[in-house]
């Protein structure tokens, strides 16, 4: 079994799980809090495709713009968490700290996947 597979069933678990106690803790008010869950079955899918050799550097490379969006989408979560925190009680802390830690979680992958990559590359240039 490939490291990358198992890193990107691993990041789909997160996020199905995330965005399951998101709508759960926000009151089920609003089906938007259950994206993280289709991002979640997405990477479990691509961890899948992973597996097979021919299609792992697609999987990972598809993974990494999806978590790119992913993270573009959700980084407003991030301010609003910290507003929150600092007291304002307009902002929804349960549904700004869901947008937090999706957005970091895919910040986080895009960047360990973009080191991943220049250093496959370097080692294949020496």
């Amino acid at each position: 079994m490939n490291t990358t597979s198992i890193k990107l069933r691993l990041l789909g678990y997160i996020f199905a799980f995330l965005g399951a106690a998101g709508y759960m803790l926000t009151g089920a008010a609003s089906l938007t809090a259950m994206i993280p869950i289709l991002f979640g079955l997405v990477f479990i899918l691509l961890g899948r495709l992973a597996k097979s050799e021919s299609w792992r550097m697609s999987a990972a490379h598809t993974a990494v713009i999806l978590a790119f969006v992913g993270a573009v989408g959700t980084f407003s979560g991030i301010p609003d968490f910290l507003s929150w925190l600092m007291g304002n009680q307009e902002v929804n802390g349960m549904a700004a700290a869901v947008r937090s830690i999706m957005a970091l979680l895919c910040i986080g992958f895009v960047a360990t996947s973009l080191k991943s990559f220049l250093d496959a590359r370097s080692s294949r240039e020496v």
